[in-house]
């Protein structure tokens, strides 16, 4: 199953009721928002708006054609505001 990393001290992990890292059941990130949002109500939603996401180390703009391979790793990091 891939891996989902969050970003210490993020809201996502807060939701996540502290957990940092974690497997999820998931063949696509469009997947992954809904597991993530039933396994941890809002966190998916969370995602969504306010987070980047690399997948094995790429990280995606549009993350919503990115296929999942049981050993990805996906990094959910806090997107950096700018002005």
């Amino acid at each position: 199953m891939p891996t989902v990393v969050l970003a210490s001290g993020s809201a996502g992990q807060q939701l996540a009721g502290g957990q940092t890292e974690f497997e999820v059941e998931a063949t696509n990130f469009r997947r992954l928002v809904v597991e993530l949002n039933r396994r941890f109500p809002g966190l998916g939603t969370q995602v969504e708006e306010t987070m980047a996401v690399a997948v094995d180390g790429e990280i995606f703009q549009d993350a919503y054609g990115v296929e999942l391979k049981p050993g990805s790793e996906i990094y959910l990091i806090p997107k950096i505001g700018g002005g």
